[in-house]
């Protein structure tokens, strides 16, 4: 449930900021009111896109069984992943410059295509937050089944609400969240979870991995748990639980969990470091 809340808050906020930006720029120029009504054909026409590509996605992992359904929700978790790491990166490149840059481009889209250049351009915005929320909430709910599947639409719809909260906040008062404070918030969370991703990847390509003939060390390195701290810090409810969805938490770590945790924390951490004292490209 707190997954799903977070990436739906997280995607909508950011889709409701780039609508936002687009609408007070278009209210602005000349012919606003027909300009208007192609941005939100464009905003419709991207939450359809986000909505085919969830169908497709359903659809795909029901037609396969077996193993064949193991891999595929791995390659979804390991893509939502890296969308995540990729994310962030985006973010802390262009979110201080994100409103000019969506106003010089609806204002490229305006010269060349008219009003059918702003309705692409809000169409591209929105169907690619959708896209992203999409990939992210099948990465991060695939194993989930009755009860815990209803928390996890639950949260979804809370996720949205609170968007619309956040929003009111940003716009209203800068004094208890500033937009700075924001993305740097959300960026943290977001590489929690997807090292909470990464593991989970992880742990599907790997039970595939012990179906097959490998000598003894690899099943060693795959399937057994190095230690059990279950007694004192459980990752099936509570706190252990809550570092488990976000942060990829496991009471008993296969040496095969330690060393994706360990590679993905060394790549983002050196990237952080590099970040502070110039220019590195994003890791993912």
């Amino acid at each position: 449930m707190n997954q799903a809340l977070f990436i739906v808050w997280r995607e909508s906020v950011e889709a409701l900021l780039v609508i936002g930006i687009l609408q007070a720029w278009a209210g602005q120029q000349q012919g606003a009111r027909r300009l208007l009504r192609l941005l939100w054909a464009g905003v419709a026409l991207g939450l359809l896109l986000s909505g085919v590509l969830a169908l497709l996605i359903l659809v795909a992992g029901q037609a396969m069984s077996g193993a064949g359904n193991e891999w595929f929700q791995a390659a979804l978790a390991l893509l939502a992943s890296l969308l995540m790491v990729q994310m962030v990166g985006w973010m802390h490149r262009h979110g201080r410059m994100l409103k000019g840059q969506l106003q010089r481009q609806a204002q490229r889209q305006l010269a060349r295509q008219g009003g059918l250049g702003l309705m692409l351009l809000a169409m591209l915005a929105v169907s690619r937050e959708g896209s992203e929320t999409v990939v992210f909430l099948y990465g991060a709910g695939a194993r989930l089944h009755g009860p815990q599947l209803g928390l996890f639409a639950v949260g979804g719809v809370a996720g949205l609400v609170l968007s619309g909260l956040t929003i009111a906040v940003l716009q209203g008062s800068r004094r208890w969240l500033s937009w700075p404070r924001f993305f740097a918030l959300s960026e943290a969370v977001l590489l929690l979870l997807a090292a909470a991703l990464l593991v989970s990847a992880s742990e599907r390509i790997g039970g595939q991995l012990l179906a097959l003939e490998l000598p003894e060390m690899a099943y060693s390195l795959v399937g057994d748990a190095l230690w059990d701290s279950s007694p004192w810090l459980s990752d099936s409810h509570g706190l252990g639980g809550f570092l488990a969805a976000f942060a990829g938490y496991r009471a008993s770590p296969s040496a095969l969990t330690l060393l994706v945790l360990a590679g993905y924390w060394l790549s983002v951490g050196s990237w952080l470091l590099q970040r502070r004292t110039g220019s590195a490209p994003c890791p993912a």
